[in-house]
């Protein structure tokens, strides 16, 4: 069998996931011909394009190159995928997305982040501290960062930051350097069951480590105690104890100042480039990973002041004085009640109008409860339909699970198609949008039609 790096083609089945098309990308930018499948065409995909990769969207053997060396699929896709079955019936070798990201990670020195959230951002956070303060690294991203608009950063050194995902328990595979574990609620239960379950995944995943490596570990997570073994630092916005920790938080502009300690040395007011309380946390871990790095103080407050975001990340789509639209990926009850909250953190008095598409049939059911309490954050509330993802409809779980729990709100589902009317009668002050699925397919006629309005 060829090494990872005589291979001169790879087909990826499912290219147009932000797991996939970091991957993608590196090889692409390596040189290897690359192509793929996707159900449907999106910006991603057409980025891909414009890259020169070559990707059809019609589930349809005859459209495949038939001679690829290197055949990887996301986890996502139907092990009864067409392609998928010809190529396995044709001793192609054939691999999960996660075996490839094990493969390209296994000699370099791996960042890992983990976390059922907060996870994107983290990466992206050390990714573009590694980048603006010198240090340089490799970054496959689980969103576009807007500092570099791509999920995918190519650096000159032999240093790998992912993002470590815990579906399907792909973050197995990875044996890090440094590992950061930002969360680690119950999520994705069609996999693990139960919560516990989820749990014992991370507890799987720091020991994961390589044997000289270092944990960082959100301060309040409980789990944090049965680790003792490994190298471990603790982070957290709110308790003193912790190794790495801040305190004087200041509302400025929208977006917090506050300042950074660990032990006897401070980084004094730093303001942060983006909103939220959860971010602030977020950018404690990825200090942390640059002090572990003895990179600068000075470098690390840099980074933490110019880095922009990630796209559907507590993302401004129209901020005006009268009327301010965001959209946030948030599509787990956590992450919700995290954004929402930062929301009326900064927008106090205002009217807080929703739009939230839950996404997979599982989720809603497992966490319809959970779901009603962080939409409540808000004053109106519209839901969309569920978007199924990879999932077949289970009968009796629908949107108004949710909208049934919430007898006190202003709530109702809504279909796509009537919305912006919908929302036209609703007059909102700051309106976000929220969710995994498709709902971003919204954001632009929403733009246009509020700018009109404004």
């Amino acid at each position: 069998m060829k090494t990872l790096y005589e291979i001169k083609s790879i087909y990826f089945i499912g290219i147009g996931g932000i797991g996939m098309s970091a991957l993608a990308r590196y090889f692409n930018n390596r040189g290897v011909k690359i192509s793929g499948y996707d159900k449907t065409p999106s910006n991603l995909t057409d980025e891909l394009q414009s890259e020169g990769i070559n990707i059809h969207f019609e589930e349809n053997v005859s459209l495949i190159p038939k001679d690829v060396e290197l055949v990887v699929y996301t986890p996502a896709v139907s092990g009864e995928h067409s392609e998928l079955v010809y190529f396995r019936k044709n001793n192609f070798e054939v691999i999960k997305r996660s075996d490839l990201l094990e493969q390209v990670t296994k000699n370099a020195f791996t960042i890992a982040v983990a976390g059922t959230h907060g996870k994107t951002t983290t990466t992206s956070m050390i990714a573009h501290l590694l980048k603006s303060s010198g240090y340089d690294c490799t970054a496959f991203l689980g969103g576009i960062t807007v500092n570099y608009n791509t999920n995918f950063l190519s650096g000159k050194n032999n240093v790998i930051v992912v993002e470590a995902d815990e579906y399907d328990r792909s973050f197995l595979k990875l044996h890090p350097d440094i590992s950061i574990i930002t969360s680690a609620d119950a999520d994705h239960l069609d996999i693990y069951g139960t919560g516990e379950e989820v749990v014992k995944s991370f507890i799987d995943f720091a020991h994961q480590l390589k044997n000289d490596g270092s944990l960082i570990v959100k301060h309040e997570l409980p789990f944090r105690n049965s680790l003792h073994e490994l190298k471990q630092f603790s982070y957290s916005t709110a308790d003193y104890e912790a190794d790495f920790t801040c305190t004087n938080e200041v509302l400025l502009n929208g977006t917090f100042q506050f300042d950074l300690i660990a032990g006897e040395n401070t980084i004094s007011e730093i303001h942060l480039g983006v909103a939220g309380m959860h971010n602030v946390e977020n950018s404690v871990a990825a200090a942390a990973v640059g002090m572990l790095l003895k990179i600068s103080p000075q470098k690390i407050r840099e980074a933490l002041e110019t880095f922009k975001g990630v796209k559907r990340r507590f993302e401004y789509i129209i901020r005006s004085d009268d009327f301010v639209f965001i959209d946030d990926y948030a599509h787990h009850p956590q992450e919700l009640k995290a954004f929402l909250t930062a929301v009326r953190e900064i927008f106090p008095g205002k009217k807080i109008t929703c739009v939230f598409q839950p996404h997979l049939y599982s989720r809603t059911r497992d966490f319809a409860d959970e779901f009603a309490e962080s939409l409540s954050i808000a004053h109106d509330i519209f839901l969309l339909p569920i978007y199924p993802a990879r999932e077949e409809p289970i009968e009796g779980v629908n949107s108004e699970m949710i909208c049934n729990r919430m007898e006190d709100s202003n709530v109702r589902v809504v279909q796509k198609e009537d919305l912006i009317r919908a929302l036209d009668i609703s007059k909102p002050e700051v309106l976000v949008t929220c969710g995994a699925g498709d709902i971003d397919m919204l954001l632009e006629p929403i733009r246009k039609y509020f700018s009109k309005t404004a």
